[in-house]
């Protein structure tokens, strides 16, 4: 696996800005008529806690953090360019966020998913997120599927 360049950011952050903007024309198309509905949720404006991983230069990936409650900080904004996918990208930018929430003293990650996004379950399967109950805004949402990982402190 690659060792990827990795940038602790915020959400101004241009290429942490380019990445989102492919994220969000991907999940356009992936999440149809219910795309108006998620990307209320998916604003970029004061996250505090973003990641971007570089491949020799080139940003290839990112993902943010932002506080849920107290305990709890929302995995968020994660993508990788299509070409980098299946090549540890994710993984390291998932590892980096939860290392962050424990550095901040939050014990739990929580994270919101699309049903119709296979490979992002299967990756929150691996890095040992369970699926929990659909919380906050996604109540209710049949192409939601929650995720939640008790993180050591």
């Amino acid at each position: 696996m690659t060792a990827y360049e990795l940038l602790r950011t915020d959400s101004s952050h241009a290429d942490f800005l380019a990445l989102v903007r492919l994220l969000d024309a991907e999940l356009a198309v992936l999440d149809g008529e219910d795309h108006a509905f998620y990307a209320q949720y998916n604003k970029t404006d004061k996250i505090r806690h973003c990641v971007v991983a570089y491949d020799q230069g080139r940003a290839v990936g990112c993902g943010a953090i932002r506080p849920i409650d107290t305990t709890a900080m929302e995995v968020k904004r994660m993508f990788v360019l299509p070409d980098w996918r299946r090549k540890g990208v994710a993984s390291t930018v998932l590892t980096q966020l939860e290392r962050w929430c424990t550095e901040l003293g939050y014990p739990v990650c929580r994270l919101e998913t699309g049903k119709r996004q296979p490979e992002a379950i299967a990756l929150y399967h691996r890095h040992g997120y369970k699926i929990i109950t659909n919380y906050g805004q996604y109540e209710g949402m049949d192409n939601s599927v929650c995720f939640e990982k008790h993180l050591k402190l």
